[in-house]
């Protein structure tokens, strides 16, 4: 991956409250390297890499109160305008637009019904370099309870058109961007309970699940939902064992 159209998801990045056990973590679940890039006050930021590629970011949590997370940004041209558009689109800025270190600039804001989402306008950090492979990032998710408000906003920040589809029983929401699905949605409300918040659930591609998982126990983390059957391939939603939840999807060969 080298470059990245304005409306796509371009980064992925954890907040740990013990970042030294997440670079463990992932890296022997995904094949990582960690690569520490900046000091304490920057949260030690690290990025994962996979090959010698970057696959993601981590970084400590800065507070007790700062809730552990994944968190998806997506490709800004312009990011003070796109910040003005959340705004006028009746979402929340919550961080930003501010320049990271000459890297990029970055905002983070919140959607009407609540889900955290952040966006990234690059300079001399493109994004992810390796996507779609076994230990890298594949998807994006968003669960809700008000998809028609997502739809509404998503489409008037970054120009998302939506299709309603379904995944086996279930009804599943794409997001496209020209065309071709870039993220997806999931009304959550008749499935999780009120205390879980709307947010956005990060996908990574994994050679096996079953073994994923398994993996996963002997690491300390929890297994939320899964190992279970989806058209692209068996997948499961974990915990990792600092708090941050993610999903792991074995891509099926004619799905690929």
């Amino acid at each position: 991956m080298t470059e990245y159209a304005a409306g796509t998801p371009i980064w992925i990045d954890v907040s740990s409250p013990d970042l030294d056990r997440t670079r463990d973590f992932y890296s022997r679940l995904l094949g990582w390297e960690a690569q520490q890039a900046a000091g304490p006050e920057a949260g030690s930021y690290t990025m994962m890499l996979l090959d010698g590629k970057m696959a993601a970011g981590a970084m400590q949590t800065f507070s007790p109160d700062q809730h552990p997370a994944w968190s998806t940004y997506i490709r800004s041209d312009d990011a003070q305008a796109t910040a003005q558009r959340v705004r006028d689109a009746g979402g929340e800025v919550i961080m930003g637009p501010d320049d990271v270190m000459g890297q990029g600039n970055l905002a983070v804001f919140r959607d009407p019904a609540g889900a955290f989402i952040g966006i990234w306008e690059p300079k001399e950090h493109r994004g992810v370099q390796v996507a779609n492979q076994p230990g890298s990032f594949s998807w994006s998710e968003l669960y809700t309870r008000d998809m028609p408000a997502a739809r509404e906003f998503y489409g008037k920040v970054f120009g998302w058109e939506s299709e309603d589809t379904n995944v086996g029983e279930m009804p599943y929401t794409l997001f496209k961007l020209d065309g071709r699905a870039i993220a997806g949605g999931i009304d959550m409300t008749t499935m999780l309970p009120e205390s879980v918040p709307p947010h956005w659930l990060v996908y990574f591609t994994v050679e096996d699940t079953d073994r994923a998982v398994e993996q996963v126990k002997e690491m300390g983390g929890k297994i939320l939902a899964g190992p279970q059957p989806t058209p692209m391939g068996p997948m499961a939603v974990i915990e990792d064992p600092v708090g941050p939840s993610f999903a792991v999807i074995q891509i099926n060969e004619q799905s690929a």
